[in-house]
């Protein structure tokens, strides 16, 4: 509380406090010292009289405004107080001025001020112009004072008995004085060894100890002639308006911010304005001003908190760079362990390369050694029975010593004289990625968050047939890293959900769903901290009929595609399957082949089949298909190559057969030119289930889907004898 109590100018508490128009406070001494006299034209041309009233009226006119707008930045440079607090010093002005007649003029009224003068506040550089009545216009902050008497007084209490603060004997000296700047207490010996007043301490304010404070109590005015302060304890006597001394103030301007006397209302000065009693509005602000300090109070509370939490950290962080220092340092020394033991292991490896090495070339020396003495004394041998003249006896051995040189010989095969092993070592170690690893090794975040929401991208969303396109993106500014994204699907009917896709990917397209069906999707997304929370779930319906076209993909080699993969023929004689894009397991589906050629009379076949039907042979003569075919005068069901309800009626160029699948009822139908054909040809049908065609090259149709499913049904013809 004591900076509160401290003037912005002087650093001193507060003595005979003044309430400038901006709210600030300010010692009426120090506002004598930084009043300011304003240069007036009108009073140079009116006399000395004329000069006065000019200033008034002057003064009058002058409102709160900026510093920079007040005109007094060219007289003199802004200088600091002893709080750090810019102010501005009083400026004599010139002499002869009519500034400096007003000035004379208003200085024996005690006003610190002439008519022209002005007063900036030393904390939000508001100006304010002075009247005719000076500093004395200014209110005085009555409950400031008090406030700071008491203080006084607290603190004259608790240092009685003050001593010395930095004496070495025992006991320490009587305080002398008290430096307000570093708050302490020196004795007299002290204060001029420890705290001299010069150099760095020059500019400090050295005053009586708390005590001898207190005892005063402010009894001696200030400069200027300040009125003498109350003695701590004295009773204080009701504030009486600054207007009519005799009048103590009983109402509350509202328009004007401050307390007024009955003597004030009748001269009319406040006629106009908004006027309520003292008591009242002294209720009601100081209850404003409660309401106020229990925020404040509940900041101040949570502040506290902070710092306990902040100091907490601070002793964890200790710890916790301790305990990270020793675990870093027990796996730096565990690689480097790691790295000797794989040290060791290499160069055993290198000493048994290098004793290999050495067993084979000695062998090679020794072996060569034994073959170059027998060759050499084979060779002396020889030279010595050239030598002898005896034809007979050279005879008689001749053939022996021939084999024997060339025995020898051939011993000196091709290699015998090259080195079996080299003296290089073929042994390289790559130690890069090492090195690599090491100066790449680092800290990783080990403590992240899960990954926000996934926000869906509905703008890409979409259906087409039985397949739906899901498209998301993580929110902006999010720094929590992704690994990966979990898509679900629930099952079209309302029912759980269930994994569809686990990826990096953030665009995901799920084939193969039921047609007319509402399916629900969400996604989330994952790291190594876990799983984060789903998005909002997208509804997408897929389309109530299908359309689809032949799969080239998965048709025979010898299906010729055609028209957008509409319209297909066979390059073969023999049948040929070829099935359609979509696959059906739910509701009812209904589409049209139209035969474009028919030469020969072929007997193609229409249906449906499983995905790994085969493909090289009539529809219907494997358990994977369910298929009529038919030629130019009859029809027959087939499936698993077995041949029922033969029906009079076929095809020919410009016909078109219908395929009814109802995956409700589980029945397969056919229609010939939007007739039904025999009766429906299979029942019990379950399963996922794909538009299937086979034929040859005698036949072209051409697929058409989205059709609706017909409304009239034709009684079925009776099978022929």
């Amino acid at each position: 509380m004591e900076e509160e109590l401290k003037c912005p100018v002087c650093g001193s508490l507060f003595r005979e406090p003044i309430i400038l128009p901006c709210s600030h406070n300010v010692c009426l001494p120090c506002a004598r010292t930084i009043a300011v006299q304003t240069p007036d034209g009108g009073g140079a041309g009116g006399g000395g009289g004329g000069g006065g009233s000019g200033g008034v009226d002057h003064a009058d006119k002058l409102s709160l405004h900026s510093e920079t707008d007040s005109g007094y930045g060219s007289y003199t440079p802004s200088l600091k107080s002893p709080n750090g607090v810019r102010v501005l010093p009083l400026v004599p002005p010139p002499p002869g001025s009519s500034a400096a007649a007003a000035a004379a003029a208003a200085a024996p009224r005690g006003g610190g001020g002439g008519a022209s003068s002005s007063l900036t506040c030393p904390q939000c550089h508001r100006s304010a112009s002075l009247d005719h009545r000076g500093l004395r216009g200014f209110q005085r902050n009555r409950l400031l004072e008090a406030i700071v008497q008491r203080y006084q007084q607290s603190r004259a209490a608790a240092s009685a008995a003050a001593k010395c603060q930095l004496c070495d004997r025992s006991p320490p000296e009587a305080a002398a004085v008290m430096c307000e700047q570093c708050e302490v207490l020196y004795c007299a010996a002290c204060q001029v060894k420890c705290h001299p007043s010069r150099g760095p301490f020059a500019k400090h304010r050295l005053v009586p100890p708390p005590s001898q404070q207190g005892a005063a109590g402010g009894a001696s005015g200030g400069p200027g002639g300040a009125a003498p302060s109350k003695a701590p304890g004295a009773a204080r006597k009701p504030p009486t308006c600054a207007d009519h001394e005799l009048e103590n103030y009983s109402m509350y301007c509202v328009t004007c911010r401050t307390p007024v006397c009955y003597q004030c209302l009748e001269e009319g000065k406040h006629a106009k304005h908004e006027v309520k009693p003292l008591g009242a509005m002294w209720k009601q602000h100081k209850a404003q001003l409660s309401q106020a300090l229990n925020g404040i109070s509940d900041k101040a509370k949570e502040a506290k908190e902070f710092l306990v939490q902040l100091k907490n950290i601070l002793q964890q962080i200790q710890e916790n760079g301790l305990d990270y220092e020793a675990c870093l340092v027990a796996q730096c020394d565990a690689l480097v362990d790691a790295l000797t033991r794989q040290k060791a292991k290499l160069l055993t490896k290198v000493t048994k390369e290098r004793e290999h090495k050495l067993k084979v070339v000695w062998d090679q020396i020794n072996h060569c050694t034994l073959k170059l003495r027998q060759s050499t004394g084979l060779m002396e041998y020889c030279l010595e029975v050239i030598k002898e003249n005896d034809p007979s006896g050279f005879l008689q051995i001749s053939d022996a010593l021939i084999k024997r040189v060339q025995v020898s010989q051939e011993q000196w095969v091709k290699g015998a004289l090259e080195p079996k092993v080299s003296a290089e070592f073929d042994l390289t170690l790559d130690s890069d990625p090492l090195l690599q690893s090491i100066h790449q090794l680092d800290f990783i975040q080990m403590k992240c968050r899960v990954p926000p929401v996934p926000l869906l991208q509905l703008e890409k969303c979409c259906t087409r047939n039985n397949s739906v396109t899901l498209a998301w993106r993580m929110p902006p500014f999010s720094h929590n890293p992704v690994e990966g994204y979990i898509l679900e699907l629930d099952d079209g009917d309302g029912g759980q959900f269930r994994e569809v896709y686990v990826g990096k990917e953030t665009l995901c397209t799920i084939d193969g769903l039921h047609f007319n069906s509402t399916y629900n999707a969400r996604v989330k997304a994952f790291n190594s901290s876990g799983v984060g929370p789903y998005s909002k779930t997208v509804v997408l319906q897929t389309s109530d009929v299908a359309w689809f076209t032949f799969d080239a993909s998965s048709a025979h080699r010898d299906i010729v595609l055609s028209n957008d993969n509409q319209t297909a023929t066979c390059s073969s004689y023999d049948d040929r399957v070829v099935l359609g894009t979509a696959a059906f397991s739910k509701g009812v589906h209904y589409w049209e082949l139209h035969v474009d050629r028919y030469d020969n009379h072929p007997d193609p076949a229409f249906g449906v089949a499983r995905i790994n039907v085969v493909k090289d042979m009539m529809l219907g003569k494997d358990d994977k298909a369910w298929a009529m075919y038919v030629d130019n005068n009859r029809s027959w069901f087939m499936h698993c190559n077995s041949h029922t309800n033969r029906t009079e009626g076929g095809v020919s160029k410009g016909a078109t057969v219908g395929v009814l699948l109802d995956l409700n009822k589980h029945t397969l139908t056919f229609f010939i030119n939007g007739k039904q054909q025999g009766p429906s040809a299979f029942e019990n049908v379950e399963g996922v289930f794909m538009p299937a065609l086979s034929l040859n090259r005698n036949v072209q149709v051409t697929l058409h889907t989205g059709l609706e499913i017909p409304q009239t049904v034709r009684p079925p013809k009776l099978p022929s004898n």
